[in-house]
């Protein structure tokens, strides 16, 4: 029987989700010291948040199962019901999460942009007062913006979104899921890019390779309300230090590789728009969205035919694929992922 390590070993770009924990998360986990998070706290997660909030810049932090969670809790915190929530149009808020409306109440807007900024007019109008209009509660950033391949946001324009809206009375939250890829791309502390907000979450189980959770910064009063509505959603854990311990690992030792994943996209960027047919974004970050229209196949043949040589992608649409570097894309996950894009594309020019 031949040996399973001899296989050809699956390259998954579908996601930086796929990510597995780190040797040294797995030694801080299985000495983690734990407590009751839902009675007198969890030693490893209060860690875990005061080390985030200071990174993040903020007074305080709450550790949460997910990124979801913690975007859901910084609405509940910051925006009465029947006001309104602004973000932009593609933003992972407004597109995936604009649901949670059935359980806060508010109305959810989507402002056009581009390259996941905000059109600044369009948002002082939606901002600005008028009869019958409701009032803004939460204006919500996104960076790196997953819809956009990974942009990132200037931070003027941060800057520009935080003035008007809090002169406007609105709070300001950011969906910083890949936050510290944003930071790498700028060569900024994650704290000068929070600067711009009041609320910002930053998921852990993403290229930071942490296997679950997220955290939410901001005041300390607003992290003692969301910590209240944490546990009316059922987002209390027990000995949730355990999962905490690589969180810490997460944010204390994660953040300089992730130019690693910058580097692979760019590569796989650049040799992919050298392919007959095919064309990609110039990637700020680790997304990669491949534009297949000119092949006559689909995103989802795609998808199929490129799994049959052992390359995972998503489709993101009828005529685009995403791909997502991480740590475990290196230059030969590469070359075996680029190999198969142009077998996959030299079959459609032969048809």
């Amino acid at each position: 029987m031949a040996d399973a390590s001899a296989e050809r070993r699956v390259v998954d770009l579908r996601s930086d989700t796929v990510t597995r924990p780190t040797p040294q998360m797995y030694e801080r986990i299985a000495s983690a010291p734990l407590g009751d998070d839902g009675l007198d706290g969890d030693p490893t997660a209060i860690e875990l948040e005061s080390a985030a909030a200071h990174i993040l810049g903020k007074e305080a932090a709450l550790y949460v199962p997910s990124a979801r969670m913690a975007n859901l809790l910084a609405i509940l915190t910051q925006a009465e019901r029947q006001e309104l929530v602004l973000a932009e149009a593609a933003s992972h808020i407004y597109v995936t999460e604009r649901g949670a409306a059935t359980l806060t109440g508010t109305f959810y807007e989507g402002i056009a942009g581009v390259d996941g900024a905000m059109d600044m007019d369009a948002l002082k109008e939606a901002l600005g007062p008028g009869r019958n209009k409701l009032r803004t509660g939460v204006v919500c950033m996104e960076t790196s913006h997953n819809n956009a391949g990974g942009a990132v946001l200037p931070l003027a324009h941060m800057q520009a979104v935080f003035e008007a809206s809090k002169g406007a009375g609105a709070a300001v939250h950011l969906d910083g899921a890949r936050l510290m890829n944003a930071a790498v791309a700028l060569g900024v502390p994650a704290a000068h890019i929070t600067a711009c907000t009041d609320t910002v979450s930053l998921c852990l189980s993403k290229g930071l390779s942490a296997p679950m959770g997220a955290v939410l910064a901001g005041s300390a009063e607003t992290v003692q309300r969301a910590r209240w509505f944490r546990k009316l959603l059922g987002g209390s854990q027990r000995q949730v230090g355990i999962a905490a311990a690589a969180g810490w690992v997460a944010i204390t030792s994660m953040v300089e590789r992730l130019a690693d994943d910058h580097a692979g996209a760019r590569r796989l960027a650049q040799e992919i728009g050298r392919i007959q047919g095919l064309a990609a974004n110039d990637p700020q970050t680790n997304i990669v969205q491949v534009d297949v229209t000119l092949t006559g196949l689909s995103a989802v043949q795609w998808e199929s035919r490129l799994r049959e040589l052992g390359v995972l992608v998503r489709p993101w649409g009828k005529h685009r694929l995403r791909c997502v570097t991480h740590r475990h894309v290196g230059e030969r996950e590469i070359d075996v992922a680029l190999e198969a894009f142009r077998s996959v594309a030299a079959a459609c020019v032969a048809s």
